[in-house]
């Protein structure tokens, strides 16, 4: 008996669907039809009400690139936001990223590791506002915060640092409870891939003269790992770019002199306090466009040689 009428006798499916590329097109259409639906319709939208004067109550009234020419123009409060979403974003996204690898790398290589994974995993699946009240008794702005308490004792200050109140530290502050927050899903993804490369390429390593961990990393796992390295950088990029929740709870919205407002406070004020959804669609757009290029410039850097 011919091996492909024994795989269609075990199996029960008839070879001409095996070979069918409309099976594999129906396996895909639940993924592709909700991917339509809530994110290429969304931008599409997004885009298309950008280009309008729109408030929810009354009919879009089409103004071209009025929005943008306002919100890059006129809008000082949206230029201050740009800047504390891009520092915001060098300092955590980069940063974040390598502590999530380093610290994957080094509980992969630890007894109990999967203890280890948890504890640093669970702060990121806990609300950012839970998050950010137990922050705040760190940099509570009396000298009963932690910090200032400490910092009181040791007499490096003379009074209680307002930490969530001064334009100086709020945005360090949020910088500092984001990082703590950031060992979330490509934390898991870097563990995973660390763990999915075969001993087999380490023994053969050391055959070829590699001698310790760090020649390891750069000439065996970094290469091994480009699809995780690339998955972590996407959503470390996201992540960086979104922040709201953790900055409006430390700082309040809108934050003294907006020294905590970022982006998203931006487009949310603009949304859902003024309800003008044309602007706030603009707002939307170059988020997406700036997301997408630093995205874009991520699968430049980890594509494979074979993609």
């Amino acid at each position: 008996m011919d091996w492909r009428e024994n795989l269609n006798k075990v199996s029960g499916i008839p070879l001409k669907m095996k070979n069918n590329k409309s099976a594999g097109y129906l396996f895909l259409a639940p993924f592709a039809v909700l991917f339509t639906l809530f994110t290429i319709i969304p931008i599409i939208s997004s885009i298309g009400l950008s280009l309008t004067d729109f408030n929810i109550l009354q009919t879009p009234d089409f103004v071209g690139l009025e929005n943008y020419r306002l919100l890059l123009l006129e809008d000082d409060v949206f230029i201050i936001a740009l800047k504390n979403t891009l520092v915001f974003s060098v300092v955590t996204g980069p940063l974040g990223y390598c502590l999530a690898f380093l610290l994957a790398w080094v509980i992969n290589k630890l007894h109990f590791s999967n203890v280890f994974a948890l504890a640093f995993y669970a702060p990121s699946i806990t609300s950012g506002i839970a998050m950010s009240q137990v922050w705040l008794y760190f940099f509570s702005s009396d000298r009963y915060g932690l910090i200032n308490d400490i910092l009181l004792k040791f007499k490096i200050i003379d009074k209680p640092v307002i930490w969530t109140q001064d334009p100086n530290t709020i945005l360090p502050v949020i910088i500092i409870v984001t990082l703590w927050m950031s060992m979330g899903t490509g934390f898991l993804v870097f563990l995973a891939g660390l763990r999915n490369i075969p001993d087999e390429y380490y023994e053969a390593g050391r055959i070829d003269g590699i001698r310790n961990a760090g020649e390891e990393l750069i000439y065996i796992t970094l290469p091994s790992m480009k699809g995780q390295m690339l998955f972590g950088a996407i959503t470390s990029i996201v992540a960086s770019f979104g922040v709201y929740d953790i900055a409006v709870a430390i700082a309040g919205m809108p934050s003294p002199q907006y020294a905590g407002h970022t982006i998203v406070a931006h487009l949310y004020d603009y949304a859902f306090i003024r309800f003008q959804m044309g602007y706030a669609s603009a707002i939307a757009v170059m988020l997406f466009g700036l997301t997408f290029f630093l995205g874009q410039l991520c699968m430049r850097i980890f594509r494979s040689n074979d993609q």
